[in-house]
């Protein structure tokens, strides 16, 4: 639950001890808007301010399952201005994501990693629990592959918002929120599986 404003504060407690950290984000959109009805803070906008305040290795951050609608003609011009590696849903259809996620361990190396995950980012057909859903995501497999993906990595933290169980009478979007979760705390650093 919670949307993805909960993950800037986070990200300002984990900088303040790690220094800027890479980010494994798995989302349906990459929330770097500026603002919205005139805010610079709503779930749109988390990345953007992190990355204003430094809280992020720009040349470590990796956003996967990217797509749907935009108010911009550019939506991905300002994280590749950051150097933000975007990797549009498009690119994983109809295949595994473990050669993805092995390119991602290189880049994010042994320095600490926060993975941000939207359950949007995956198909509505999985999960159609959120406020902000896009067609044609990921899929569960492929979560699991982006989170199996990610053992080994210097994780010093990890999150999964908004989840909306309300627009899901069968339950099913909690169900896979809190399967994800428990898949996160299984790849932390020491966790025995």
């Amino acid at each position: 639950g919670g949307d993805h404003t909960i993950t800037y504060p986070i990200l300002q407690a984990v900088a303040e001890k790690h220094g800027p950290v890479g980010l494994v984000h798995v989302d349906a959109h990459t929330d770097t808007s500026d603002r919205a009805l005139g805010e610079k803070l709503y779930h749109g906008t988390p990345f953007r301010r992190c990355a204003e305040e430094g809280l992020l290795d720009r040349s470590r951050v990796v956003q996967i399952g990217i797509r749907g609608s935009s108010y911009d003609p550019d939506p991905y011009k300002y994280c590749r201005d950051q150097g933000f590696w975007v990797v549009p849903a498009e690119e994983c259809w109809r295949k595994s994501l473990v050669p993805l996620m092995g390119e991602v361990r290189k880049q994010m190396g042994d320095k600490p990693v926060y993975i941000s995950f939207d359950i949007d980012g995956l198909d509505p057909a999985y999960a159609p629990g959120t406020g902000t859903p896009e067609i044609a995501g990921l899929t569960p497999a492929q979560a699991l592959e982006i989170i199996r993906g990610c053992k080994g990595l210097t994780i010093v933290g990890c999150d999964l918002v908004e989840v909306a169980p309300m627009y899901d009478v069968s339950g099913n979007t909690a169900l896979l929120g809190a399967n994800l979760l428990f898949e996160m705390l299984c790849v932390l650093p020491g966790v025995k599986t």
